[in-house]
This record gives C-alpha cells, sequence and structure tokens, in this order.
C-alpha cells in the first residue's frame, strides 16, 4: 500500500521573523537539536509512509532538497509552487500527482511532535479509517486554553463542528466542557477522496489546480495558471463542508511552534539561550537582563527584536508593516 507523507512547506514563518525570512524560513531552521523541523518531519513519518512528497515554494525548494537528498534512503517528489494558493490546492496537486488508492498524511513542515509511539498509533488509526473512504484530521486534547489555535467539536470519532480560534474566555469554555480538541492541521485520506470532495465542494479549485498541474515542468507551477486558482484552506474547502470528516483524538506532545512563545517554552531554563527568564537567540554576544523576565532578544546581523513574550503573536504585524515600509528585511 502507497502511504504518502505530503509535506506543506510553503509557509514562512512571519510571527518568528527576524530569525524567520522567506529564504529561510523557520521550518528550516537548525535550531532544534541542530535539526531543522522540516528534517524531524521527515524522519518521524518515515516510519509509517514509504514515500515523501514536498509541496514547497519557489523561493526556498533547495533547502528541501538539500535535506532530502541528504536522507539518502527517502524516497521523494516534490511540487514547487510559483505563488502561494493556499492548503487546499497545495493538497490539490499532489493528490492529482499520486494514485486514487494512495493514502496521503498531509503534513505542515513545522511542527515539533513528541512521543514517537503514541503519534504512531494516531497516524495508524487515521491510516485505517482513511482506508474506508473517510477525510481524518487529528485533534490534539488540549492542556490549557490556548487561544492561538482552531478548535475542533468531537464525540469519540465524529466531528460535531470546528471553531476558529477563540477569545481566552471562549477557550476556557471549551477546556471546561471537555469534548473540543486543538486542530492540529493535520490530515490523512486517500487521494482520490480528497479530490472527490474538493470537485463537490469547491469545483473552481479543483478545476484551475487540475490544469495549474498539468501544465507544470519537471515539478514547477506556472505562474498565469497558479494565480487564476482560488486561495481557500483545506478547512473551508473541505473540511468543514464534507460528510465524510473523522478525528482521531491524540495526545502525543505537539506545538505549531509558530511563535516565539512557543520557542520560549521549548528551550529549557539554564540552556545557553534561556537563563533567569529570559530567552537569547541568534546573538553571539554576551547578553545581561537586570529587572526584566519573560523577555525574548533575537539578533541577526541586519536586526534586533526584543518583546515580551506575552507580546509574541504581535510580531506578526510588525512583519505586515515591513512588507510595506522595508522589504528587503524580510528576505
Amino acid at each position: 500500500m502507497k502511504i504518502v507523507n505530503v509535506i506543506l512547506s510553503g509557509g514562512v514563518g512571519s510571527r518568528l521573523w527576524p530569525l524567520s525570512r522567506k529564504s529561510r524560513p523557520k521550518q528550516y531552521l537548525p535550531i532544534f537539536e541542530e535539526q531543522s523541523l522540516f528534517e524531524k518531519t521527515v524522519i518521524r513519518n518515515s516510519k509509517v509512509c514509504n514515500q515523501v512528497m514536498v509541496v514547497g515554494g519557489v523561493d526556498n525548494y533547495q533547502l528541501s532538497r538539500e535535506i532530502l537528498n541528504k536522507e539518502e534512503s527517502t524516497n521523494y517528489l516534490e511540487l514547487v509552487e510559483a505563488a502561494p494558493r493556499n492548503t487546499a490546492a497545495a493538497i490539490a496537486f499532489a493528490a492529482f500527482s499520486l494514485p486514487e488508492d494512495a493514502i496521503m498524511l498531509v503534513t505542515p513542515s513545522d511542527h515539533l511532535i513528541g512521543d514517537q509511539d503514541v503519534y504512531d498509533t494516531s497516524i495508524n488509526q487515521a491510516i485505517e479509517m482513511a482506508k474506508k473512504g473517510f477525510l481524518v484530521t487529528f485533534g490534539l486534547i488540549p492542556t490549557k486554553p490556548e487561544t492561538g489555535f482552531g478548535y475542533i467539536e468531537h464525540e469519540g470519532n465524529d466531528v460535531l463542528g470546528f471553531r476558529e480560534k477563540p477569545g481566552l474566555i471562549q477557550a476556557q469554555s471549551y477546556l471546561k466542557q471537555g469534548n473540543f480538541l486543538w486542530n492540529s492541521g493535520m490530515f490523512c485520506f486517500e487521494a482520490g477522496t480528497y479530490l472527490s470532495e474538493l470537485e463537490k465542494h469547491e469545483p473552481e479549485v479543483f478545476k484551475t489546480s487540475k490544469v495549474a498541474l498539468e501544465n507544470a515542468k519537471d515539478g514547477f507551477l506556472p505562474l498565469d495558471l497558479s494565480m487564476e486558482i482560488p486561495s481557500i484552506s483545506v478547512d473551508y474547502a473541505v473540511m468543514e463542508k464534507s460528510d465524510k470528516i473523522k478525528v482521531v483524538p491524540s495526545s502525543f506532545s505537539w506545538s505549531d511552534m509558530g511563535s516565539f512563545e512557543a520557542l520560549f517554552d521549548y528551550y529549557p531554563e539554564g540552556s545557553k539561550e534561556k537563563v533567569d527568564g529570559n530567552l537569547v537567540l541568534g546573538s553571539g554576544k554576551h547578553v545581561e537582563f537586570v529587572g526584566l523576565e519573560d523577555v525574548v532578544l533575537v539578533e541577526t546581523k541586519d536586526a534586533i527584536l526584543v518583546l515580551n513574550r506575552s507580546n509574541a503573536q504581535d510580531v506578526k504585524k510588525v512583519y505586515e508593516r515591513l512588507e510595506k515600509e522595508n522589504p528587503g528585511l524580510l528576505s
């Protein structure tokens, strides 16, 4: 049976600027036990999957190639997007490239996951459901009232509804109710099942994605035809509309590593990066903090960022402002 780890690697990691840049997004930063999140993703899923397919961006596909070529035993394919068209299209490109009965394990490239045995158990459960024609998502059992994630309301493996990122009071309510899961952004299904549901619910995405892929050259998608594809997430396009959805409630450790708060929690106190309740990343200088705690200092050759960990989500606003005022600082 063909089980393919489809790795979505088109994000830029705007909330981790200035570490994360367009030329080297966060998934390629070797700051996790000297490995990148992309590399960890490949290794983690190789235990279950017999092939890798990367759907990435034209600005950094060389970075994924470098890692995959280093893993000599990895059998991989790649599709290179000319422009980001969101996850519904990215997954469609992969599905069109595979046999209808191929099982797709769709994962972001920038998540940090632990408890491999627990993770493998969840993946195998999802594969069995996918073989029966279901679109399967993974929901993490929440450990705190997190406002940075979407939620899935469920009863066993049945999905009752998807919820947007909540405010704190709503997140606390979800935690208290006990039947809400964090939406991991990971999926498992047969290629043919996904395409039939995409065609049913978002026929324009289906049609334009198919045309763009048919005109790809050596895996590189054409810009003009790509720009005709509606930019819509897989959640909105399919998962929230289909009647074939299942969820696997999961308890493996998981973080989307999407902010400096997540990095703050990752590094243990007393490590060279984290001292006296503050975090220093990228700086080769000696740094002292006086009268401060929960501060993150990030230094690169052309930028310094200082923030309180509680304001980690606001870094995206800095990124968006620099896009207009000083885009050179983002590349």
